[in-house]
């Protein structure tokens, strides 16, 4: 199997305050908007947040379809935590699945997301290592 291509994305000023648009760099690809300041859309920071929580849940539904599971709901919430010294980055990360579907039982839910986490989800492995990632599953 061939590498993986390089990915390339655009990111361009929008001349306002710390707002930027920007997506992958290829004619008509959507794109989406960063504020640094966090006011009218997410900030860098968050986004990466969102890029690790979308990227697993991607994970997490093949997984669980791949197991037979009709999902019928999956909310992720992230929480964060920041050093107080630059750069500010995160040390820890901690991430709550919530979900519910028609034959989902807990073993299959925290299999398919200990087995994101830990081995297919490309964001999350991008991290540093040193990051401390926990993470819990609720069944709704």
């Amino acid at each position: 199997m061939a590498p993986p291509a390089p990915r390339t994305i655009r990111l361009e000023w929008t001349g306002e305050g710390h707002k930027f648009t920007g997506g992958v760099d290829e004619p008509g690809a959507p794109t989406t908007m960063i504020d640094g300041d966090g006011k009218a859309a997410p900030s860098p920071l968050s986004t990466l947040l969102l890029g690790c929580a979308s990227c697993s849940s991607v994970d997490v539904v093949d997984i669980l379809a791949k197991m037979r599971v009709t999902l019928k709901q999956l909310v992720v919430e992230v929480v964060g935590v920041r050093r107080e010294e630059m750069p500010r980055r995160y040390v820890s990360i901690h991430f709550r699945y919530r979900l519910a579907g028609d034959g989902l039982e807990r073993h299959n839910a925290e299999r398919a997301v200990s087995l994101s986490i830990e081995k297919y989800c490309s964001a999350i492995a991008s991290l540093a290592p040193d990051i401390a990632l926990t993470h819990e599953v609720v069944l709704a």
